[in-house]
């Protein structure tokens, strides 16, 4: 019964984040190793998406002062 819980939970994750992933995933996996951690198998998708969240952000502000430029400030 856990399997099909987890299955399930996997296939809704996968929905959710049909994003492309925009992190080196290598990087990350070794940044994480180098220190002293490991890194679980959806880790690397879960930090695109903060990436993806961030840039959101960044977009939102600079629309809202009338730029098309994101710039540091807005990150």
């Amino acid at each position: 019964m856990a399997k099909k819980k987890a299955k399930k939970a996997k296939k809704a994750a996968k929905k959710a984040s049909n994003k492309e992933v925009l992190v080196v995933a290598s990087k990350v996996k070794a940044y994480i190793k180098s220190k002293g951690c490991m890194s679980g198998a959806e880790a690397v998708q879960s930090i695109s998406d903060c990436v993806y969240c961030c840039l959101d952000r960044a977009i939102e502000r600079t629309k809202a002062n009338r730029r098309s430029t994101v710039k540091s400030q807005d990150i």
